[in-house]
């Protein structure tokens, strides 16, 4: 007999078994699917409660789908019958009513159906995203762009100045790691993939006269956030002293409710610390009177932190404005994380988006035997369905005013995202794919804006063709592009696909010096993340391929130099190129070792020069004058 708990976990999209990337079958488990369904919004305690769910599903079957893909220029076609009374509430706020299955051509965006009781998201989406022409760019830490002998943490102007420095060398975008906003009170919460707003900015990046002088290689983030804040605090007071700003009154009318709500839980995070989950009871709730009262009570705190938010996006803007102002085709490239904190201002301010009680991760894989959990709160799937993508869609939007090219972060997880349930073993949840790409091609051809997914891992079967043929871009790394043979044979350039980015890693792994020393297989075995039979193995695989990589971009005595990598980054088909400043500047370690913590220093590395200096080195300019000769 079929187990109703089974049956009603696959019916809300728990995957019932997969294949991890050495091959061994894992099956969801009982405990799992009951975590997960209560993570879903949909707690069962028995066989007979799950039962009597899968019933009221077939009880309400039969009436309009829940979302609806159209294509652009063509109108929506659901099969009403043609007494069937209907009304649509389109994206710019207007109406249409009518009777019948024959439904109006609506422009490219998010609108709802509405019949009788029932309501449907039509997605109206042009079917692909144009290709960008061949580009090159490159990519650096805003963090890490102040020196040691400076100090400090960049911020957005050294960003504006970053982005002067390549493009006078010819490059076309410069990407960093996402800027979404952090925990000014908790100095360990820095990881930029762990935020607490993606739909809000960083104050940690906004440029104010120097807190510290030198600081050595490492940020010291416990020193230089509160010294940051101090700054922040004294440039308001200063400004607040000039009396009203038209401009600043009409930004906050104009963020409404959405940014007083992210002030307020800014300011009571200073009273009451960084995660809400630890705040008194009746603030866990921002509706509630507790937070109403403290909200007034906290009214210039309030005012404070939608000014640092107002600071953050005119200072961002303006770097992407100069960007473009000096002949960057696409500007700035930014970073969108895959998940947010869990108990972070996103999460307090839009509860119903997220799942609770599970966090995103990876499965088990030869460095994490038990699988990776990366204390994110994923989005709801069906809260997405019942908002219209309204969460996705704002997130989206939000990089999308400052950003011509948008990195989405682990993309897999739009086809099928792995929740690590609190107190069982992780399993994969399967996401409305089709929906959330169509979202995303709405969002970007309403920016004229280029997308990459990441898809790097474990990637289920169909994505890659599902992302080309919407016109966004996979990722290529050269480290990876081979057949994995023995002995290693990688592939030419002229092989990897146009609809991608092609790049020699990523900030997750070795730098180019990095994986030629197979450096983080030594850091891996020093943790003991990895055996010493196990770290020597893989040492003597890196060397194969190390000399099969050598081989493949050159015959040559030079082919083990950085400048022969970045000719065959150049020559690949891929649109896009990017080079990492780690590679152009011979750093041997990399930005972030997955897995690690404070074992190792993510995120606190600084670069050994500052934007200027980079901008007027040798080894870029190198780096230009080979993408040239290949049309870049």
């Amino acid at each position: 007999m079929a187990d109703p708990i089974a049956q009603l976990a696959a019916a809300r999209g728990i995957v019932p078994e997969f294949r991890d990337v050495t091959g061994t079958l894992r099956v969801t488990r009982t405990d799992t699917q009951l975590a997960l369904l209560a993570a879903l919004g949909e707690p069962v305690t028995s066989a007979a409660d799950a039962a009597e769910r899968l019933a009221m599903d077939v009880a309400q079957a039969g009436g309009l789908p829940r979302w609806c893909v159209v294509r652009s220029g063509e109108r929506p076609d659901l099969g009403l019958s043609p007494v069937t009374d209907w009304q649509i509430l389109c994206s710019g706020g207007l109406w249409h009513e009518g009777r019948g299955p024959r439904l109006p051509q609506l422009p490219v965006g998010r609108h709802i159906l509405h019949v009788a009781d029932a309501r449907c998201t039509l997605l109206v989406a042009p079917v692909r995203l144009p290709l960008p022409p061949r580009l090159w760019g490159l990519i650096v830490p805003l963090a890490g762009l102040r020196p040691p002998a400076q100090g400090g943490v960049g911020d957005y102007g050294d960003l504006a100045r970053m982005t002067a420095g390549a493009a006078a060398h010819g490059a076309d975008f410069l990407g960093l790691n996402p800027v979404h906003a952090g925990f000014a009170t908790d100095p360990g919460g820095f990881s930029p993939y762990t935020p607490s707003h993606r739909r809000r900015l960083s104050s940690l990046h906004i440029a104010v006269p120097e807190t510290t002088q030198g600081g050595g290689p490492l940020i010291d983030y416990a020193t230089e956030i509160p010294a940051r804040l101090a700054a922040l605090k004294a440039a308001f007071a200063q400004f607040a002293a000039g009396g009203d700003d038209p401009a600043f009154d009409a930004y906050i009318a104009q963020g409404g409710t959405s940014l007083r709500s992210f002030a307020a839980h800014q300011a009571l995070s200073e009273r009451h610390g960084p995660y809400w989950n630890h705040w008194p009871l009746p603030l866990q709730n921002p509706q509630s009177a507790a937070v109403e009262a403290e909200m007034q009570a906290l009214a210039p705190q309030l005012r404070f932190h939608m000014w640092l938010q107002w600071q953050a996006e005119t200072q961002l803007g303006a770097a992407a404005t100069r960007a473009r102002n000096d002949g960057m085709r696409l500007g700035l490239y930014l970073d969108l994380a895959v998940g947010t904190h869990p108990h972070g201002a996103e999460t307090w301010e839009d509860r119903k988006s997220f799942a609770f009680g599970a966090s995103l991760g990876a499965p088990p894989d030869a460095f994490a035997r038990d699988g990776q959990n990366w204390q994110l709160a994923p989005f709801n799937p069906n809260a997405l369905i019942d908002d219209g993508f309204g969460a996705l869609a704002q997130t989206l939007r939000r990089q999308l005013r400052f950003a011509g090219a948008l990195r989405i972060d682990h993309i897999l997880g739009f086809d099928r995202a792995y929740w690590v349930p609190d107190g069982a073993p992780g399993a994969y949840v399967q996401m409305p794919l089709e929906a959330m790409l169509a979202v995303v091609r709405i969002e970007a051809a309403c920016a004229s804006a280029v997308i990459v997914g990441e898809d790097l891992g474990n990637i289920p079967a169909g994505l890659q063709t599902a992302l080309a043929d919407s016109g966004i871009l996979g990722c290529r790394l050269t480290m990876f592009e081979q057949d994995w043979a023995d002995p290693p044979r990688f592939h030419r350039p002229d092989s990897y696909p146009q609809a991608s980015i092609a790049s020699f890693s990523t900030h997750d792994l070795p730098t180019w010096r990095g994986w030629r020393a197979g450096h983080e297989i030594g850091l891996r075995e020093s943790l003991g993340s990895v055996t010493a039979d196990v770290a020597a193995e893989a040492q003597i695989q890196r060397k194969a391929e190390v000399a099969a990589l050598d081989t493949a971009l050159s015959p040559s005595e030079d082919a083990g130099s950085v400048d022969t990598m970045h000719y065959f980054l150049g020559a690949t088909a891929s649109r896009l190129v990017a080079v990492q400043v780690e590679n152009v500047l011979d750093i041997l370690e990399q930005p972030n070792l997955p897995g690690t913590v404070s074992e190792y220093p993510n995120w606190r590395q600084r670069l050994p020069m500052g934007p200027r200096k980079i901008g007027a080195d040798p080894r870029l300019a190198r780096v230009a004058a080979t993408m040239k000769r290949h049309g870049r």
